[in-house]
């Protein structure tokens, strides 16, 4: 995926698809910060809404509408992907997968230094991932209330690749979290956590070891076909959000909030219940404070 320059913005250079996806991660970084409840509220208590998730909910419209324009010049075939469980469409994702950037541990516990454990950082980043499939959804939904909608069928294949990106990036910095990612090359720990992705759950354990396992896994036509189905039905979810009178923003943000945190927790709990492949992976990733030794 790659976006378009928009009007007015000639001088700068057409975003490459690394740049979207960096785009994406982006949104859901900023999203999963803990906020105040109200000014002079608890600090670090997790909220739904602040002036950083209308902020959200402004970039993930822009990014949905720029994946849009994006897809409709490469042909018509990905936005019918997205109501029909089109081929197109889930090549599109497993093509994306290995430029969403993931954290490791030592990132994510730096970035979040609160998080006393496992459990508690893992809090932050389902809420950070929900808040930004919100925040796509919303876009989409926006746009059905206009008086002339744009061509529906490619927001919604761009909002159904956007949302499915955020959550195999959830999955993957989840499996950071608990001490069990994938190993091999990009291509081949993508290829483990798109499938994880499509079944909602951690990726098969035995691949932890044998990442010679996961380059035949990524190309296979079963992991394709699981892959459409999970497109085609998160697309029809999101038919509502392009109903008017069912107030098509308010649906569309959450219902994807909702989705995105049923399937963490889902994979959360699969992931709970195994052993770390090092014991003390979750010490090794300490942050290190300035002039103090690690360890």
């Amino acid at each position: 995926m790659a976006i378009f320059r928009k009007p007015g913005r000639g001088s700068e250079p057409e975003p490459t698809p690394d740049r979207v996806a960096d785009e994406l991660a982006e949104l859901v970084e900023e999203l999963e910060r803990p906020v105040p409840e109200a000014p002079g509220g608890p600090v670090g208590q997790v909220v739904e809404y602040g002036a950083g998730v209308e902020r959200g909910r402004r970039r993930g419209a822009r990014l949905v509408a720029d994946i849009a324009r994006r897809l409709g010049t490469r042909g018509q075939a990905a936005a019918k992907g997205a109501a029909y469980g089109g081929r197109a469409l889930a090549e599109q994702l497993i093509h994306t997968a290995p430029r969403i950037p993931v954290r490791n541990l030592a990132t994510l516990r730096a970035q979040h230094p609160g998080a006393a454990d496992a459990d508690k950082l893992a809090e932050l980043l389902i809420v950070g991932a929900g808040r930004a499939s919100s925040a796509l959804g919303a876009g989409v939904g926006a746009a059905a209330m206009l008086p002339v909608p744009p061509a529906m069928p490619l927001e919604i294949a761009a909002e159904t690749l956007a949302v499915a990106a955020v959550e195999i990036k959830l999955i993957a910095e989840l499996h950071e979290v608990y001490g069990v990612p994938a190993q091999g090359n990009t291509a081949q720990r993508a290829g483990a956590y798109v499938t994880a992705w499509a079944n909602r759950r951690g990726i098969d354990g035995s691949l932890l070891v044998k990442p010679a396992g996961l380059a035949a896994m990524a190309l296979g036509s079963e992991v394709r076909q699981q892959v459409r189905r999970r497109l085609t039905r998160s697309s029809l979810r999101r038919l509502p959000s392009l109903t008017p009178l069912l107030v098509g923003a308010g649906i569309g943000a959450t219902v994807n909030r909702r989705d995105t945190r049923k399937l963490a927790r889902e994979v959360r709990e699969d992931l709970k219940s195994r052993l770390p492949v090092d014991p003390g992976y979750w010490s090794a990733a300490a942050p290190v404070h300035r002039g103090e030794p690690r360890g």
